[in-house]
């Protein structure tokens, strides 16, 4: 699995980098098919401070590429945020991979009684 994590308008400290990869490790127990991960953390110049920090995820999986994004006042619950609408994405990605592993309607047991 490749890494990448950048900043724009923003230097990439290593407490941040240690805080992004810590909350990727709760990603990586639900789901291990990832093959790419980029993350963009970015300081945006708009009006509403409340909405200042940006941070942007995008997640290459086998079959399937996921984007995320959040917004908050601090860069840390930004962060926390867009790990957070990610783990959901997962889950919902993975339960929709199983539902259509499911048997096809000819192969059901009760088609061959309704026909007789």
């Amino acid at each position: 699995m490749n890494l990448t994590i950048s900043g724009h308008h923003l230097e990439v400290t290593p407490a941040i980098r240690s805080h992004v990869e810590s909350k990727l490790e709760r990603m990586k127990r639900n789901f291990d098919g990832v093959i790419d991960i980029s993350v963009l953390l970015a300081v945006d110049n708009v009006s509403d401070k409340e909405k200042s920090q940006r941070a942007e995820i995008n997640v290459n999986m086998s079959g399937k590429t996921l984007h995320v994004e959040s917004v908050a006042s601090d860069l840390y619950a930004a962060i926390d945020l867009l790990m957070d609408k990610l783990d959901r994405q997962i889950v919902k990605t993975k339960t929709k991979s199983k539902e259509h592993s499911r048997d096809s309607v000819k192969n059901m047991p009760g088609k061959d009684d309704a026909s007789a």
